[in-house]
């Protein structure tokens, strides 16, 4: 018995079959997952959202995007201004880059160090009220930055993993500051936990019993531990697997992103393969899910989506104050 639902960028299947995570190249024909070459992402004007944005109440607002010197911020750069917001001519950075100036998108960014950040925040609220800000920094400083967006009070998309999000929570709700906080940008994939969620929440304890293997590969720069994979395996929890964190097989190695995981090399710099798989006690049935991300424009249109989420929420005074990319796609903002 078994059964496969595919996408290009996840992966279900269910087979009495055991396999590993990880397999020599001329072994793929006969395993259960089956390296794919992912067509590359290309990036495009979001019609929709801008259809939406254009229709809705709120003017285009302004965005500020702090770390966006990295991969990511430029991502949410583009992503933004397809659908029409303006970007913000500073950006936080590191002391080393204090001073310097980057162009996005034809706008010239001025970065600022640690130092300064107050004082430049302060000063983009007065003269850009209506002002959403997104993080995409470093892990390190996520608890740093969150203590001074609620100090000066302006909303934020927080799509930096890593921190201690316990007291980062307890920094929003006490201020009262508006906020999209979620380890997972990309709301198909937030869909995916979703439903894992749900599966826990309604047949706890289906899989007692079940011993579980996770891989997640990220290009060499990302030195956490995925906060979607941490996610994913509190959902097995609920579902009845015991795993521990430390069991994650966490794979930063280019060649064997290539070799064993499967990575296309043009993506190796930016990639998110995540595999779980599921054995039963007597190992005659297994489950696996899996999914790929290539690039991260999935990432940066989710983001402009929190954003432009959030502005309508400051702009109505929702009651709620704090979010998760679940929200979003509950407003009905898939496309």
């Amino acid at each position: 018995m078994g059964f496969c639902l595919q996408s290009s960028g996840v992966v279900v299947r269910h087979k009495s079959l055991k396999s590993s995570l990880l397999f020599p190249r001329n072994q793929v024909v006969n395993t259960i997952i089956r390296k794919q070459r992912l067509p590359r992402p290309k990036f495009s004007m979001c019609n929709t959202m801008k259809e939406k944005l254009e229709k809705s109440s709120i003017l285009p607002f302004p965005i500020m995007i702090n770390g966006c010197t990295g991969k990511m911020g430029r991502a949410v750069a583009e992503a933004a201004v397809s659908v029409g917001l303006q970007l913000i001519p500073k950006s936080f950075s590191s002391s080393e880059k204090s001073g310097e100036i980057v162009q996005l998108c034809g706008t010239n960014i001025q970065l600022h160090g640690p130092s300064e950040r107050e004082g430049v925040l302060s000063s983009v609220i007065d003269q850009h009220p209506n002002v959403i800000v997104v993080d995409y920094t470093v892990p390190s400083t996520v608890n740093e930055s969150v203590e001074l967006y609620c100090k000066i009070g302006v909303p934020f998309v927080m799509g930096t993993s890593g921190g201690d999000r316990e007291a980062m929570f307890e920094t929003v709700q006490d201020a009262k500051v508006y906020a999209v906080i979620s380890p997972q940008m990309g709301k198909q994939v937030v869909a995916f936990l979703a439903a894992l969620e749900i599966m826990g929440e309604e047949f706890p304890g289906t899989f007692s019993g079940y011993s579980l293997e996770v891989m997640e590969s990220h290009q060499a720069s990302k030195v956490d531990t995925s906060g979607t994979v941490k996610e994913v395996i509190s959902c097995f929890r609920k579902l009845g697997v015991s795993f521990e964190l430390d069991q994650i097989q966490k794979i930063r190695d280019p060649k064997t992103q290539l070799e064993m995981v499967g990575v296309p090399e043009e993506h190796l710099s930016g990639h998110a393969f995540h595999r779980y798989h599921l054995t039963s006690p007597d190992q005659t049935v297994s489950f696996e899910f899996q999914h790929n991300v290539c690039g991260r424009s999935i990432y940066a249109q989710g983001t402009v989506d929190a954003a432009i989420f959030l502005a309508t929420k400051v702009q109505s005074k929702a009651e709620k104050r704090i979010y998760n990319m679940i929200d979003v796609l509950r407003e009905g903002n898939m496309r």
